[in-house]
């Protein structure tokens, strides 16, 4: 008696997913063609992201290997194209080659490229600090004190690598400035870092030391 009890529980069991899938059969393949289709366009868009970072490689070493200074204005548009592709390796490697060989004198134009990758890309948190040193780097000769504490801000209210290169740069600006109170604010700090860049810190102490030991 019992067995026959589970064999017919068994057999309903049965018969109620064969009329599940008998009355849903439109929508489960639905379902199923929606996965299949997922996959497929995550394996195209991988394929074709692959294929485009082979190109945008061709082009920065065809550009930099070609680089000539008859070429400069040419260049400089391939690789502020390369730039705002906001791409991982060879948005950032065109930035530098501009920032190295001097490619663009507008500082509004070259601050604009700085921007982009800071503001848009999603580069990783260290290269990003990087870029936002090499902008304050590049605009300590000529902007006010304010506007490069700003611009420095994200760096040194963190605990980035690059914290001790900024705050050198602070240093570095207000000793140039002949403010040395304040320079020697920023080089005790690098002092007091424990992940202080080995030669930042050296120098920082020789500074201190040599210079305003007053």
């Amino acid at each position: 008696m019992d067995e026959e009890i589970i064999i017919i529980d068994s057999n309903t069991r049965n018969e109620k997913i064969k009329n599940f899938f008998i009355k849903n059969k439109k929508n489960l393949l639905i379902i199923i063609s929606i996965i299949i289709l997922v996959f497929i366009g995550y394996f195209v868009f991988d394929e074709i992201q692959k294929k485009n970072k082979i190109k945008l490689s061709n082009q920065y070493n065809s550009l930099v290997t070609d680089y000539s200074k008859e070429k400069k204005l040419k260049v400089v548009d391939k690789l502020t194209y390369i730039i705002k592709k906001l791409d991982k390796t060879y948005s950032p490697l065109a930035l530098y080659f501009i920032i190295d060989n001097d490619l663009i004198e507008n500082k509004e134009d070259l601050n604009n490229l700085f921007d982009i990758l800071i503001d848009k890309s999603h580069l990783d948190k260290e290269i990003k600090n990087l870029i936002v040193y090499k902008k304050a780097l590049y605009n300590s000769d000529f902007v006010s004190e304010n506007k490069l504490l700003s611009i420095l801000s994200p760096i040194i209210n963190s605990e980035s690598i690059w914290k001790s290169h900024a705050l050198y740069l602070m240093g570095e600006y207000f000793y140039s400035n002949n403010e040395k109170e304040k320079a020697k604010e920023f080089f005790n700090q690098i002092l007091m870092l424990s992940n202080s860049n080995i030669e930042i810190k050296l120098e920082s102490q020789k500074r201190l030391n040599r210079d305003l030991s007053e």
